[in-house]
């Protein structure tokens, strides 16, 4: 074998749902910004053309005339260079997840997705036909095999590929993040390399889609040593690789590692990205937060002031008389911090008003929370009317914790459009406001020190109707996102009537959380298309 050597530029981009011709532009403007750079071939992620996921509109006949009027403009465009890119195929009434591969005005091949997950937050046996066998191209003198995904997950696609002779295998990618995502791939992709000796070059999408966050991260992996080449995480670029070869073995000439990933650091800019994507890919001219003066409504202040800008974010305190002052003074320091819109309306006038009309109903000696859950809708009914008036976007500020145990007023707190906090337990709550403020110091120390509380009566806090959170966290962990039963959860050392009385507040809080607003997925299992609990349900322990 003569000396030869291979140009691949790997594109990692932001591409949009359904906005087929937006992300040809992308693939336009991709191109022309590596074309310097001479490669051979451009590589993008998985499902490009329509973005990731498309769901229910894969449904829709129109969706597949239109991927392929968008795929004959790239054959046109650019027939010099080898195009790999993602997209839904339709092929004898049955869908394909594709990969194909471009050059010289025509598709040259074409790989169907073999491995379709469907579990957590993936559902493509609901759409897709699954692939039966491997793509392999030449260029220049290079075999390569096409693959997306999930077939990296397993062993199947990438055995078939190196059986025919595969030198390199390309791996499109929409894999969403969560926490600890990275080291997960990270070894897969070491195992794959060191048992198959190929090299693979793995392109992910970056970006958010509703409750799913792209982190990017796309690597390539050699065989003799590991990781070579690494794009950061959470943000938008474009490299060109080299690979050369002579008798013996593959080489990549360009290389570049980062430094070492840092937990809270991803989780943030993962929160961060997601709530940016949330409001501007849906239109929305800026956000509005009900700020309490605690640490959830802080950090979420935070997080959309890093996302949009202080001049796209306001926030609005609602005192009433169980109200401390020093949550009205840490609130206004809080905007002032970050330069943003603050006001005060009181909601006294309000809440004396309905319960004047609910006089009858708050007569009644039988116990209830009515007199706390009108504060919370008072403030529920103000917020929505901003975001009406100015086309703000309403951020909640419930965190994974609270949403679990139903801790929360159905359209008073939990009114709004968007829950940046929704997968963030309450233990993670703090930790993520301690990061942010080694940063900077912007939210202030009383807010992150002082012991939670919803102040909705006198001297309430969260301790009076909840554990102790780092206990609770815990056990929702084990319930929510490892699925254990009661009898294993208690035999790690939990007390058993605590156990019982958080599952069941759990459970009986699921038709509350159907009515909640989406929000940014960083767990591995949230609450959302990951876990599809009956409302109606009967089960038991």
């Amino acid at each position: 074998m003569a000396f030869k050597e291979l140009r691949i530029g790997i594109v990692q981009e932001n591409p949009v749902v359904g906005d087929i011709k937006g992300n040809l532009e992308l693939v336009f403007r991709s191109v022309e910004r590596l074309k310097g750079s001479k490669p051979d071939i451009i590589l993008f992620s998985e499902m490009f053309l329509t973005g990731y996921p498309p769901e229910d509109l894969l449904l829709r006949e129109d969706l597949f005339q239109t991927v392929d009027l968008a795929l004959d403009d790239i054959a046109k465009e650019h027939p010099e260079l080898y195009l790999i890119l993602g997209y839904p195929r339709k092929k004898n009434n049955k869908i394909y997840n594709t990969a194909g591969c471009i050059y010289q005005g025509k598709i040259q091949a074409e790989y169907f997705k073999q491995e379709l997950p469907n579990y957590k937050v993936f559902d493509e046996k609901r759409y897709f036909d699954a692939g039966k066998g491997p793509c392999l191209v030449r260029v220049k003198d290079y075999v390569l095999a096409l693959t997306i995904c999930e077939d990296i997950w397993y062993t199947r696609a990438i055995r078939q590929a190196t059986r025919r002779g595969a030198e390199i295998v390309l791996n499109l990618n929409a894999s969403p993040f969560h926490r600890n995502k990275f080291q997960e791939r990270k070894q897969l992709l070491m195992d794959h390399v060191k048992k198959f000796s190929v090299p693979i070059v793995y392109v992910n999408q970056v970006g958010g889609q509703d409750e799913l966050v792209f982190d990017g991260s796309s690597l390539v992996v050699m065989p003799s040593s590991g990781i070579e080449f690494e794009l950061p995480s959470f943000e938008t670029c474009a490299e060109v690789i080299e690979f050369q070869s002579n008798n013996s073995e593959i080489s990549l000439e360009h290389k570049k590692r980062l430094g070492k990933r840092r937990d809270l650091q991803d989780l943030y800019e993962a929160l961060v990205l997601g709530t940016k994507d949330y409001v501007q890919k849906n239109g929305f001219r800026g956000v509005v937060i009900g700020s309490s003066g605690g640490i959830d409504s802080a950090l979420t202040t935070v997080i959309a002031v890093e996302a949009l800008g202080n001049e796209r974010v306001r926030t609005v305190m609602m005192p009433y008389k169980y109200t401390a002052g020093m949550s009205i003074h840490d609130a206004q320091e809080l905007a002032n911090n970050l330069g943003i819109d603050h006001q005060v309306l009181e909601i006294h006038d309000i809440y004396d008003a309905f319960k004047k009309s609910l006089k009858v109903e708050l007569e009644s000696k039988r116990k209830s929370n009515v007199e706390e859950n009108l504060q919370s809708r008072c403030r529920g009914v103000l917020l929505m009317a901003i975001s009406n008036k100015s086309g703000y976007l309403v951020l909640t500020t419930g965190n994974k914790s609270e949403t679990a145990v139903g801790y929360s007023t159905l359209y008073g707190d939990t009114a709004g459009g968007f829950a940046v906090l929704k997968d963030v337990p309450k233990t993670l709550v703090y930790k993520l406001a301690n990061y942010r403020n080694s940063i900077s110091n912007v939210i202030p120390k009383r807010v992150i020190e002082r012991p939670p509380s919803a102040e909705l009566s006198p001297n309430q806090r969260d301790s009076d109707s909840l554990p102790d959170y780092s206990i609770l966290d815990r056990i929702i962990e084990l319930y929510v996102e490892k699925d254990m039963s009661l009898a294993t959860i208690v035999e790690k050392g939990f007390e058993e009537k605590m156990v019982k009385s958080v599952l069941k507040l759990i459970d009986n809080s699921e038709y509350k959380r159907r009515q909640a607003p989406p929000g940014v997925r960083i767990t591995e299992r949230g609450f959302g298309k990951d876990r599809r609990y009956p409302i109606t349900n009967r089960y038991s322990q």
